[in-house]
């Protein structure tokens, strides 16, 4: 069972990510697998740490905060997206996808 300390903490951190990203309510519940049986806590804290993986990676190629919140809703070429966005890649609600994207970043 997750530490619920740190399942707190995580959720604090994804709602300034997702102000960040203007995430829709949907995208966010996507993220965290409320549009599906997420597994429990452990789940939401593996899907939290993944989403600030990604937020953090994102930061660490592209400095410029402005161009760093924008390329998630980009159109991206790389065979991962195949000319869509990463938040609409991500947006199945599958972790494999979270998983996928930290990845490639």
């Amino acid at each position: 069972m997750a530490d619920p300390d740190l399942v707190s903490a995580g959720l604090r951190a994804f709602r300034n990510i997702a102000v960040a990203w203007q995430l829709t309510e949907a995208e966010q519940a996507a993220l965290l697998g409320r549009s599906e049986d997420a597994g429990g806590s452990d789940d939401l804290l593996l899907r939290l740490s993944h989403v600030l993986g990604i937020f953090k990676a994102i930061n660490m190629l592209l400095p410029d905060p402005a161009r760093a919140d924008e390329w998630l809703r980009k159109p991206n070429t790389a065979p991962l997206f195949n000319g869509r966005s990463a938040i609409d890649f991500m947006s199945s609600g599958r972790i494999d996808r979270l998983v996928a994207v930290r990845a490639y970043l």
